[in-house]
């Protein structure tokens, strides 16, 4: 049995500061990622991460697994 808050958020979907703070959290992991995989995470790649929206942090995570290279994690 849920409460009314349970049930009322899961109607209305995910809140926005929900989003933000998921999207804040990979955006942490990727770079703990890059950091234990590339060394040093350049200014330009740390730009990329806060910029970017979730899908790309998420697929950005995937890539760091087999990219040789910094490039070709964000490669387009």
């Amino acid at each position: 049995m849920m409460s009314q808050f349970a049930q009322d958020i899961i109607a209305k979907g995910k809140p926005d500061w929900l989003n933000q703070g998921e999207q804040k959290g990979e955006a942490k992991m990727l770079t703990r990622q890059l950091r234990r995989r590339f060394g040093t995470v350049p200014d330009w790649a740390s730009a990329k991460i806060t910029e970017a929206d979730f899908s790309s942090l998420e697929e950005w995570g995937l890539r760091v697994l087999d990219a040789r290279s910094l490039d070709e994690v964000f490669a387009d």
